[in-house]
């Protein structure tokens, strides 16, 4: 196949500081997260400019966004292309939306060039990729790809008390005039993002393409106790919550350490009530995010954590609710090589790479074939507003999706 669209590379650059001043803070801060205000502006941003295109836009269930460039022929399934655009309460310019707007502006070059591809090619924004705001995260694919009930999707609460239900009808509300699509099959999925690591910058790689993404459990603990007064309450008598996290927090870590340096083990929220000075806690809520590689190694190191949160919580009662297991997956070897022969034909340095990180990609790719393409960030740093990429790179992430989407598309 030989490369017949050209992408405008300024024009990507251009959309990604334009979005990146919504929900934008600091010096390159963003905090744009699954159904808030600034999510609605960003979708509004993307509305307008695919309606100007003549793109179809529609919505569902769950509040992921479907622009659709028609094909040729509407009885074939879509190419799908396309990542997230919410982001953490601290992130960054680049982390999801990269992948959104690259497969935008692929879209934007197809009809510049006045091709009509023989397949539809859809571009989505997926909700709830972070799961920043609402637990767990990628609830959008998980809707998609028939792994998560819309019911459970709707319950679920974020600090607030807000459920993602009101907030996906309050979306629904802010856009009356979009259809609800049904979950369809795609011919297949590409996603293009930023690494989130080092390793292409430290190697002087411009394009990953990505072999599979590492499994990944995630679990809530509650730890239960009892309310009392700190000057009154006997020490011998206590059931201190945050004393109970503290010996469950080590023992936890002391586990990750011997389970080997691919282990990665982080407690990232903690929640104590009542959190006063002079209060004995009564009850603590954490998370842990554990991943792995090996599917074996993450569940085994999944059941010794539950089995050492229950033995060092006494006198505390302990529960532990599983969020998320997702097992690590590979993605379609003819679209991983696809990725490296446009690299190649572009000059561009590439290699195959992991994904350390979760992405939508890992539930698309048991329903369709499916693909991730990686560019390089600056010192691997993400979820974070020093998180930095090269417009150069940003442009050669989608010049090779542009390559797919006409090999795939037609």
């Amino acid at each position: 196949m030989t490369t017949t669209l050209a992408i405008n590379g300024e024009r990507l650059w251009q959309g990604l500081m334009a979005l990146a001043e919504i929900g934008g803070f600091g010096e390159g801060g963003v905090n744009r997260q699954a159904l808030t205000d600034q999510e609605h502006e960003a979708w509004a941003w993307f509305l307008a400019e695919a309606r100007a295109l003549g793109l179809e836009p529609a919505t569902d269930a769950a509040a992921n966004l479907f622009l659709t460039l028609p094909g040729r022929d509407r009885s074939l399934a879509p190419v799908l292309i396309g990542s997230h655009m919410d982001s953490q309460p601290t992130g960054g310019r680049f982390d999801g939306i990269y992948g959104v707007l690259a497969g935008f502006e692929v879209i934007h070059s197809l009809v510049d060039a006045g091709h009509r591809p023989l397949r539809d090619v859809t571009l989505v924004a997926w909700m709830n990729e972070e799961g920043g705001r609402f637990a767990p995260g990628m609830m959008g694919s998980e809707f998609f790809t028939g792994m998560r009930d819309i019911g459970a999707i709707r319950t679920a609460q974020d600090s607030d008390a807000v459920t993602c239900g009101a907030e996906i009808d309050r979306l629904h509300r802010a856009f009356p005039d979009l259809p609800l699509r049904a979950p369809f099959t795609p011919h297949c999925y590409i996603e293009p993002h930023i690494e989130q690591g080092p390793e292409l910058e430290r190697g002087r790689q411009v394009i990953g393409a990505v072999a599979g993404i590492q499994g990944k459990v995630t679990m809530e603990v509650c730890l239960t106790g009892a309310r009392g007064h700190a000057g009154t309450e006997p020490m011998a008598g206590r059931r201190d919550a945050v004393m109970a996290f503290a010996r469950a927090a080590l023992a936890q870590q002391a586990i990750a350490r011997g389970a080997g340096p691919e282990i990665r083990f982080t407690i990232g929220r903690v929640e104590v009530s009542p959190n006063a000075p002079s209060v004995i806690a009564g009850e603590l809520r954490y998370r842990i995010d554990l991943r792995h590689p090996s599917n074996d190694t993450l569940d085994r190191v999944a059941a010794q954590m539950r089995a050492a949160v229950v033995s060092e919580a006494a006198p505390c009662i302990a529960s532990v609710e599983v969020l998320v297991h997702a097992p690590s997956n590979l993605f379609d070897p003819g679209l991983r090589g696809a990725i490296r022969a446009s690299a190649a034909r572009h000059g561009y340095a590439s290699r195959d790479i992991a994904s350390a990180a979760g992405h939508d990609a890992r539930h698309l790719a048991g329903l369709c074939p499916s693909a991730m393409i990686f560019i390089p960030c600056h010192g691997g740093i993400s979820h974070d507003p020093a998180e930095s990429i090269e417009p150069a790179h940003a442009s050669a992430g989608a010049q090779v999706l542009a390559d797919l989407v006409i090999a795939e598309a037609g």
